[in-house]
């Protein structure tokens, strides 16, 4: 009898690839294999239930943190307190002495002004001041109310600026004025000189024996 010899490794290889190619249908140069994604995503969602579940029947779950909604800040940032200072750090400074800027909040030092404001404004901030980042969602009421505010203010900015404006007016006017009189003053005297000048010249003309040159005065 005549033994049928194994067929060689690399043929049973092709032999599998091209049964898992011809079997999922997809293209013959595609060998690389292929996940079920929702498969998958619904074991994991199972997996997290199951852990919630459990922690829930062991006691473990925290209850969940309700905080406030995001409100503005009702204090002026300070950044400017202590520029062109020098301050002499040691082993034994305090934290909040040292350079930059402190967080008594985070207790936390920030190095400079630009990320110690992006520190302020952030969430683990915000948390720690017991806020979310959520912010009130405003009603059409408070929106009128908002633009009535501002259109005051911007009425009272208008009513002070024309009060300065007029003040400012008056004083120019008063400053012309006072530089008017003082021309005036000094006309008058200019010409109250002249005629002293003129009458001492009349005199001494009649001293010598002559008399006014052209003069339409009438000697009564």
């Amino acid at each position: 009898m005549q033994r049928l010899s194994a067929p060689a490794g690399g043929a049973v290889r092709r032999l599998q690839r091209d049964k898992m190619a011809s079997g999922s249908g997809s293209s013959k140069n595609d060998f690389r294999r292929k996940w079920d994604k929702d498969e998958y995503e619904n074991l994991a969602q199972k997996r997290l239930a199951e852990e919630r579940d459990r922690e829930r029947r062991d006691g473990k779950v925290a209850p969940p943190v309700k905080r406030d909604l995001l409100r503005h800040r009702d204090y002026k940032v300070d950044l400017e307190s202590k520029l062109g200072k020098t301050i002499v750090i040691t082993k034994t400074t305090p934290q909040a002495e040292m350079g930059g800027y402190y967080c008594n909040v985070c207790d936390c030092v920030v190095k400079d002004s630009i990320n110690f404001l992006d520190h302020i404004n952030g969430k683990k901030h915000q948390r720690n001041l017991g806020m979310s980042m959520r912010v009130e969602r405003s009603s059409l009421d408070q929106v009128k109310k908002r633009f009535e505010v501002n259109k005051k203010k911007m009425e009272e900015k208008q009513k002070e600026y024309d009060f300065e404006e007029r003040m400012k007016e008056l004083r120019e006017e008063e400053e012309k004025a006072k530089a008017y009189k003082k021309e005036k003053q000094k006309e008058r005297k200019r010409r109250a000189e002249e005629d002293v000048d003129f009458e001492e010249d009349d005199e001494m003309a009649a001293v010598m024996g002559f008399s006014g040159f052209g003069s339409s005065k009438k000697s009564h």
